[in-house]
């Protein structure tokens, strides 16, 4: 295997396991605990703060683990550049605006960055996501996706 393709591989694992780490610590912890960081993006009326809340860790989760197993490979990669784009537009408002968010509440309690920091993150994340889905070949090679296929490609 082409070294070029064991990048792409490292790749998807790493954007993958960042997802579930991130997913999970959300999950772990109490639902209010990411609830009172959406609200202080103040975007959303409360019902859908509340689903936001209780729901996008699972999706977070999930985006994670199907990227790492390289299952559903073209649509795991379109779900997860548009929740960076998601990512880059709520922060970005939230600094034109200057609300008093002081860290983003990506990874829960376990990880702080400031916005900005989270702006660039999120950006290079959404570039490498691009990456992988560009050269889908590379990015599925040793996935389910092409283990489950009937010729061994994507």
């Amino acid at each position: 295997m082409p070294l070029k393709s064991n990048l792409f591989i490292l790749l998807r694992v790493l954007v993958g396991t960042l997802l579930v780490v991130s997913g999970l610590e959300k999950l772990v912890s109490p639902y209010q605990n990411f609830l009172y960081v959406i609200q202080n993006y103040a975007l959303l009326p409360p019902f859908w703060e509340e689903l936001g809340a209780r729901a996008w860790p699972w999706v977070e989760f999930f985006l994670g683990v199907f990227l790492v197993l390289g299952f559903w490979l073209r649509w795991v990669l379109r779900g997860v550049m548009a929740t960076f784009a998601v990512f880059i537009f709520v922060v970005g408002q939230a600094l034109v605006r200057h609300l008093p968010v002081t860290e983003c509440g990506c990874f829960g309690d376990l990880i702080s960055f400031p916005l900005p920091v989270v702006i660039t993150f999120d950006t290079a994340l959404l570039a490498v996501t691009g990456a992988l889905y560009y050269r889908l070949r590379e990015t599925s090679s040793f996935s389910l996706d092409q283990h489950l296929s009937d010729d061994g490609r994507p």
